[in-house]
């Protein structure tokens, strides 16, 4: 059994997967943010670094992904492989940042990568529009993160696209701009009543 969560900077995937873990006693599986040794000259100088940084971000995503398939315990995830490749390389490519001959290759990496990895059996998209996003990124308070109102713009554009095709698993589009998860009780029942939904479909069976 597994679980991805899906959305932009500073969505709640992170919270959102700490919680449905402890609720359903599942692994989970977080980004790697903090150790990124990328992350912060990424944000200083984007075309200089982006290839570095989707690199890692990629490997580290394929590696998880490859833990929760040979892992026999039900996982939660925390952003997922697809992210990676059609929303942030592939936005920083169309936006000049990362060059053709760079995103060349990510892409041809990124291919040979797919071919070893299930899709999860449910995907969560925590959907928000850009006040409601910066809004809990300046709460959080990491200081490379503060000035992306732009960077964050042009992601969520990408998120839209791919998450309109999205065909991999079942989907559920839960809206960070209506519901509140973490401060509703009754918000959080009926995340929890809709991902029981699809996993009792596909599985029969739901061990909490």
């Amino acid at each position: 059994m597994h679980i991805a969560i899906a959305g932009n900077i500073g969505a709640g995937k992170t919270t959102l997967a700490s919680k449905l873990a402890e609720h359903y006693n599942w692994i989970p599986c977080f980004e790697s943010v903090e150790d990124n040794p990328y992350l912060e000259d990424f944000y200083g100088d984007m075309q200089k670094w982006a290839f570095h940084l989707q690199i890692h971000f990629l490997n580290h995503r394929f590696n998880q992904v490859v833990q929760v398939q040979q892992n026999p315990l039900p996982t939660i995830q925390d952003r997922t492989i697809y992210e990676d490749a059609h929303i942030f390389a592939k936005g920083l490519h169309t936006s000049g940042i990362m060059s053709p001959r760079d995103f060349t290759n990510y892409w041809k990496v990124y291919n040979t990568m797919l071919s070893f990895v299930a899709s999860p059996d449910v995907l969560i998209y925590l959907k928000g529009d850009l006040p409601k996003l910066m809004e809990q990124i300046k709460r959080r308070g990491r200081e490379y993160e503060q000035d992306l109102e732009d960077y964050v713009a042009d992601l969520n554009v990408h998120y839209n696209h791919w998450i309109k095709g999205y065909k991999e698993s079942p989907l559920i589009i839960y809206d960070i701009n209506e519901s509140d998860f973490l401060r509703s009780e009754s918000d959080w029942e009926h995340l929890l009543h809709q991902i029981d939904q699809v996993l009792i479909d596909k599985k029969g069976i739901i061990s909490h």
